[in-house]
């Protein structure tokens, strides 16, 4: 097992890196970068200089030689801006500058917001893993209950209608039932329950402690309802499936001649083994929920989390943002992928990856 994760571990460094590649290309032919932002702004009479930071100059500008809207402008306010960006030099040194700063930990600073970028993600980082870790801990809590009773109960009224109404549920998008939450529970048309934006009241300093938890998943409740309503679907039905498949093997039937109760037969015999695929995947589901589908989530229920930071950054060329939360996720999702086979070694220790390469 050694030997297949060093393999592993060292396959990160190139796909990183042909990540890295392809996306800071794809930007080089991206039109309005931040020097055409900033542009935009002398032309439209703000405050250029306001927030502004340089420093990081080791990514792409995307732009061209000709600025548009740079008509009237000195050119040497617009060298001055290149070199304060880095983008005087040619992009190949820009993305090898790049990859040597991040290689120490050094992914720079926000363009525009005057803070670096490891900084910005630590800052916006509680949002994103209340959403993603709650989500998941509830959609595995409700979902392996549930599929379990619908596997033992197959083809009877209640597998039928909960079926329905977890394909129904899946059926619905996320954003569309946010809405309807905010509508029945937080003072759209009918009871002021829960709060619609923050992760934690303006007084949460001077609670207490039980007060401060009761106050956090107070405002979290409808959040993670929302994004956890779609992932119950499919977790339950693989919870269904894996449970069918192995009832009909022939070591289940044996062990109820055995004489085993039946209770005993399903969660000491076939829960670990139909229970594989689904334990051993919740490292990749969570992240799958921490890196997707938050921004319309953190929009609607106003949480300033990384799904609104990665959009704002996109929108505003912010590149170094880009950049650096595309190589810090890129590497944690790797990282998870190694994890997740750990994770099926650990449920099942018959697994042998290096044996199955072979």
């Amino acid at each position: 097992m050694g030997a297949y994760i060093l393999r592993r571990l060292l396959l990160i460094i190139p796909t990183l890196l042909g990540i890295m590649i392809i996306n800071f290309t794809l930007v080089q032919f991206v039109p309005g970068g931040p020097i055409e932002q900033i542009i935009a702004q002398v032309q439209g009479g703000g405050d250029v200089f306001e927030g502004f930071a340089g420093g990081g100059g080791e990514v792409a500008s995307g732009g061209s030689e000709e600025y548009a809207g740079a008509r009237g402008l000195p050119p040497d306010f617009i060298a001055d801006l290149e070199r304060e960006f880095g983008f005087d030099k040619p992009p190949v040194e820009r993305f090898f500058g790049m990859l040597w700063n991040y290689m120490r930990l050094d992914f720079g600073e926000s363009y525009f917001r005057s803070i670096s970028v490891i900084d910005l993600v630590l800052e916006k980082m509680p949002v994103s893993i209340s959403l993603g870790l709650w989500s998941t801990v509830i959609a595995y809590i409700v979902s392996i209950p549930l599929g379990i009773h619908k596997a033992v109960r197959d083809g009877t009224s209640f597998d039928t209608w909960t079926s329905a109404a977890i394909i129904v549920a899946y059926a619905i998008p996320g954003f569309l039932f946010a809405i309807l939450l905010l509508v029945l529970f937080a003072g759209g048309s009918y009871w002021q329950i829960f709060p619609i934006r923050g992760l934690t009241s303006d007084n949460w300093t001077s609670l207490s402690w039980p007060a401060k938890i009761a106050d956090y998943f107070w405002h979290i409740a409808l959040p993670v309802l929302a994004s956890t309503i779609s992932a119950f679907a499919t977790l339950t039905l693989l919870t269904k499936n894996s449970f069918l498949d192995e009832i009909k093997k022939h070591y289940v039937m044996t062990a109820r001649a055995k004489g085993l109760t039946e209770r005993r037969v399903l969660y000491g015999h076939v829960f670990r083994n139909a229970m594989l695929i689904v334990i051993a995947g919740f490292p990749a589901v969570f992240i799958g929920v921490f890196f997707s589908g938050s921004l319309i989530i953190e929009t609607i229920f106003s949480l300033d989390g990384l799904g609104r930071l990665g959009f704002e950054a996109a929108v505003a060329r912010d590149y170094p943002v880009i950049f650096g939360t595309l190589f810090i996720f890129g590497l944690i999702g790797l990282a998870v992928g190694i994890l997740s086979d750990l994770m099926y070694v650990l449920v099942d220790p018959r697994i042998d990856f290096e044996k199955r390469e072979g």
